[in-house]
């Protein structure tokens, strides 16, 4: 039986500004769960207020892991004014630019998940270049453009573990869906032509994919 979060996790993680529908959290979950008892951290590459910040948190500390999340807390393309997903509350009056970060800070104090996460604030690819920790898991959920989904996917692919899970998130195959989906679908096609993936589960838009390869 796949683990579960708590009503209580579950309950955080609905009140939590976001986008990932419950299902899709509930396999997030899963595999987080799964993930962790390799020993190793659990990495997600897109904060923006953490919804899924608390799944990924709890499943780590269930597991006696560190959940890590890296994000620059400035948004993503579809966050900044005059589209769809703008929210003009989580801009900074000051600097006259989205920040989540307070935001994000006060969705993982509420939950009590505070202590589980280590918060790394930059651009995924500058980390990425200096990250040297095998990981259990690696979610990709930043950018949706291919410049970005394909940097997210370069660097950090290579370090999940053998065994470990690769999770792409906004996976659409419509090419209707050309500005939401279709880069993390490019990436999604990419990892399994790579030979080092092989598909787990899909739910909606969120693949799950098994490191059992080397080459990338």
């Amino acid at each position: 039986m796949s683990a579960a979060p708590e009503p209580e996790i579950l309950a955080a993680f609905e009140a939590a500004r976001g986008f990932m529908p419950a299902d899709e959290g509930l396999a997030l979950y899963a595999a987080a769960a799964e993930a962790g008892r390799l020993g190793l951290p659990l990495l997600e590459v897109g904060t923006y207020c953490g919804r899924s910040t608390i799944l990924l948190a709890d499943a780590a500390r269930r597991a006696g892991v560190t959940a890590v999340t890296v994000d620059h807390h400035r948004g993503s393309e579809e966050q900044q004014p005059g589209w769809d997903y703008h929210d003009e509350s989580l801009v900074d009056p000051e600097a006259g630019r989205m920040d989540t970060l307070p935001t994000f800070r006060r969705t993982l104090h509420a939950a009590g998940l505070e202590e589980h996460v280590v918060a790394l604030v930059g651009r995924s690819p500058q980390i990425a270049a200096f990250w040297r920790t095998p990981l259990g898991l690696v979610f990709v959920d930043g950018g949706h453009t291919d410049e970005h989904a394909s940097a997210d996917y370069e660097g950090w692919a290579p370090h999940v573990a053998e065994g470990g899970l690769l999770l792409i998130h906004d996976v659409f195959p419509d090419p209707v869906d050309e500005f939401t989906g279709q880069a993390p679908y490019r990436v999604y096609l990419r990892a399994l032509e790579s030979g080092a993936f092989t598909e787990v589960s899909v739910t909606g838009s969120l693949r799950v994919l098994r490191r059992t390869g080397a080459g990338i």
